[in-house]
């Protein structure tokens, strides 16, 4: 493979699988769609856009994302299984670009404990299984999972024999987030002196992050000759999460002298994506995470501050607005009108009809009411919190009185509206909260659900600021996160349960439709 420094480094974001597996991250169809369509404007090169074999939930999210998407390569993932390759390629299908990615274990460990396979059975399954993918499609990526501790022979064997069956993208992952830079980069090298056939494939690195180093791997597989980065939307993914496309795009950018790379990213999108996934999933991202974290441009120390003032580029290696940051103005109260609300609405990038604006718009008079401040997070939030009140779900939260304070008990009434009919229960327990999930529990039983976090954030500061609520329930392996917003901080945990037991419902609907069948979650890289 050529290491000329002008080299393209292409973009996999796999946020919609890999991340996706992140336990509370799972997302309906229409979330992934969103996230696809925001990956796509932002120039993203490949879309993984799930496991078409683990779910029909997976297939058809996968199918909906190839019909929808315009300018990215749709790829689906799947093992080194005949009907795994089928469903795939025929999820994939509707895409103009379209790349089928097929795996397999190459380390001695995984080819003993979890394959129970020798080093020759497994070569004949990559040559089976890349050359059966090149059959519905001429973009196929195959990946040796564990890649980072697979002997040196076995690895350059296992690349050149997916290379000669069809494989135009090699993968070598870091599974379990257990390389150091060197090792990583050393490996990379490794391979584009050894394998002869080398310069028919592009190599990619998908590195995980435990040892906190998914970021750094990938930059030295880049630097050693790969030109394919796997990487996701906040980091997210399994266990510590992957390689985090917003730092490795940045580190790019600003490090031109060490990263001398062309991408596509637009990277004054990356605040908008980071927001949009942590919406949607529920994970926050911590203050002081690079690029995208509240912390990132703020600076508090005095002798910091007064560099600052004299000159940006003192404390400051790149500028807020180089990723999408900008300051959140006071613009909005009581008193502004629909047009400078549907102004600024388009401003912070949302189209809306008519009647979603005027149910916008009395929304966001009845929050200036109760907030004399109003900030664009003030408004993403009243939207986002908006589209999870949509009608067309089982559980609609209506009204709510609580009791609390030193004379107890502490008490929660509330009424629900379940498949349209109102249902009110009062309830006691240790704290409003708990009374409160006492009494949704009384009216829409759900014993086997357990409650596994309950998180209470502000949108904006202030004493009147909104409080956005995340609730994460688990039943029957299933997690999902609910999120709730509003400036009493009970009604926000309210519709944030709510918004969970909504997810929860859709799940069980899904798995009835399916027979009851269990998703596959033996996903690979």
């Amino acid at each position: 493979m050529s290491t000329d420094k002008t080299e393209r480094v292409y973009i996999f974001d796999t946020t919609l699988r890999d991340g996706e597996q992140s336990p509370g991250c799972s997302m309906n169809l229409e979330e992934k769609l969103k996230i696809a369509a925001l990956l796509d404007d932002m120039g993203v090169d490949i879309i993984e856009a799930g496991f078409p074999m683990a779910s029909k939930g997976d297939f058809d999210s996968v199918q909906q994302v190839a019909k929808t998407v315009k300018n990215a390569t749709v790829c689906g993932l799947s093992r080194a299984i005949r009907k795994d390759i089928e469903v795939c390629a025929e999820a994939i299908a509707p895409a103009e670009g379209r790349r089928i990615h097929t795996f397999i274990s190459t380390s001695p460990l995984h080819m003993k404990h979890k394959l129970q396979m020798d080093e020759d059975t497994v070569i004949e399954a990559i040559k089976e299984s890349v050359s059966f993918a090149t059959k519905f499609t001429d973009d196929v990526e195959w990946s040796a999972e564990d890649g980072s501790r697979t002997e040196d022979d076995f690895l350059c064997r296992a690349v050149e024999t997916a290379i000669n069956a069809g494989a135009r993208t090699i993968n070598i992952p870091d599974t379990v987030g257990y390389a150091t830079p060197n090792d990583y980069s050393a490996l990379i090298a490794m391979l584009v002196n050894r394998v002869p056939n080398i310069d028919k494939a592009i190599l990619s690195v998908h590195c995980h992050n435990d040892l906190g180093l998914a970021v750094a791997n990938s930059l030295a597989g880049v630097q050693a000759g790969a030109r394919q980065i796997e990487c996701t939307i906040n980091g997210i993914g399994e266990r510590a999460g992957n390689a985090a496309m917003e730092e490795i795009v940045m580190a790019m950018r600003t490090r031109q002298n060490q990263y001398p790379f062309t991408n596509n990213i637009k990277t004054e999108m990356i605040t908008k994506a980071s927001r949009t996934l942590s919406k949607i999933t529920g994970f926050n991202v911590q203050p002081n995470k690079a690029i995208v974290g509240a912390n990132a441009f703020a600076h508090e120390s005095g002798i910091h501050q007064d560099g600052m003032l004299k000159h940006r580029g003192t404390y400051e290696i790149m500028t807020p607005e180089s990723v999408g940051l900008t300051e959140s103005n006071l613009v909005l109260g009581k008193h502004s009108g629909r047009h400078a609300f549907r102004a600024k609405l388009e401003d912070l990038g949302y189209k809306l009809g008519d009647n979603a604006l005027n149910d916008a718009f009395n929304r966001f008079k009845d929050l200036a009411d109760q907030k004399k401040e109003i900030f664009d997070d003030d408004i993403i939030a009243l939207m986002d919190d908006q589209n999870r009140m949509d009608k067309t779900q089982d559980i609609q939260f209506e009204t709510l009185i609580v009791h609390a304070g030193t004379d107890g008990p502490q008490t929660s009434e509330i009424t629900l509206n379940v498949e349209g009919k109102s249902k009110t229960a009062k309830a006691s327990g240790n704290g409003p909260v708990d009374a409160m999930f006492k009494a949704i529990r009384d009216i829409y039983p759900h014993d086997e659900t357990e409650l596994l976090l309950y998180n209470v954030h502000a949108v904006t500061g202030g004493i009147d600021a909104q409080a956005e609520v995340t609730v994460r329930l688990q039943e029957h392996g299933h997690i999902v996160n609910g999120k709730g917003a509003d400036v009493d901080t009970m009604i926000a945990s309210a519709k944030a349960y709510v918004h969970a037991l909504n997810k929860l419902a859709h799940i069980r609907a899904v798995s009835l439709q399916n027979g009851g069948a269990a998703p596959i979650y033996e996903v690979g890289p």
